[in-house]
């Protein structure tokens, strides 16, 4: 298996290097700076280290304090696309949004490509150790920017399967949940997208070990995408790849048939 490279340096590396830079010229330690801002030593130390990507308000503060005539603003301002999502996460997005299709399998929350502006927030707002709230709306944006896949001609071929315990699951509360399903209902009815629902009263499963995507690229390469405990895998050795592809069609074979899928979602509706 290929790991998703860890070492890269990202703009947040050099917009980082850039702000400790003025930080030190204006005769600042990090202690001194967080204090300014009434936040922690640790978040100033997570953003001149690339960690933690600098939020463009606080850019603009620092501007004004450091007197860099906003110089980190522009930085930020110019981080390309790819690089606002968590590091783990960069190379995936780089074959997602050219992918000709798709094949993904999820069994804990809707896949983010489905999700609703509510749903995504509140399934950031789950993760731990907590997010600031800034960069939960930012993360929510960049989802949301995601779905231009969706809109993009030639249209990608795309297939979803979802365990049916995902559609049970209150994140964000119960209505938050019921314009889920209401959504996931209508991208049921693209002639593009395929929908199914994996039941909960399965007796066998393919993928017991967790969730997994399948990309075909431009060039016609396959890639399998395995995400886990803050850690991510980008997968391009056919044979690893052809048994993510075996486990793939068992599941799809597994599951519920598209038209099964729409009434399972129609009758949870009805009961909501």
């Amino acid at each position: 298996m290929q790991q998703a490279k860890r070492k890269r340096i990202t703009s947040w590396h050099l917009i980082g290097a850039q702000m400790a830079m003025f930080r030190r010229a204006s005769g600042l330690t990090q202690a001194t700076l967080a204090d300014q801002f009434g936040v922690s030593e640790d978040t100033i130390a997570s953003i001149e280290q690339g960690r933690r990507p600098l939020q463009m308000d606080f850019a603009m503060l620092l501007d004004r304090l450091l007197e860099t005539k906003g110089a980190l603003k522009v930085a930020v301002e110019k981080v390309p696309r790819v690089e606002r999502f968590p590091l783990f996460v960069q190379d995936y997005m780089e074959h997602e949004q050219e992918a000709i299709s798709l094949h993904s399998y999820q069994n804990q929350v809707v896949p983010g490509l489905l999700q609703t502006e509510g749903y995504a927030r509140a399934v950031f707002k789950s993760l731990y150790p907590p997010l600031e709230p800034e960069e939960v709306e930012e993360r929510v944006k960049n989802r949301m920017q995601r779905r231009a896949l969706l809109e993009r001609k030639p249209r990608p071929m795309l297939s979803f399967l979802l365990e049916e315990v995902i559609l049970h699951r209150p994140i964000g509360g119960p209505e938050i949940l019921r314009e889920q399903i209401v959504h996931l209902r209508e991208y049921a009815e693209l002639p593009f997208l395929s929908l199914q629902i994996m039941p909960t009263s399965r007796q066998t499963h393919a993928a017991l070990d967790g969730p997994m995507v399948l990309l075909e690229t431009p060039d016609h390469d396959q890639v399998a995408y395995i995400e886990g405990q803050r850690v991510s895998y980008l997968i391009d050795e056919p044979e690893e790849v052809s048994v993510f592809q075996q486990k793939c069609g068992m599941l799809r074979s597994q599951a519920h048939s598209p038209e099964e899928s729409a009434r399972l979602m129609d009758d949870l509706l009805g009961e909501t």
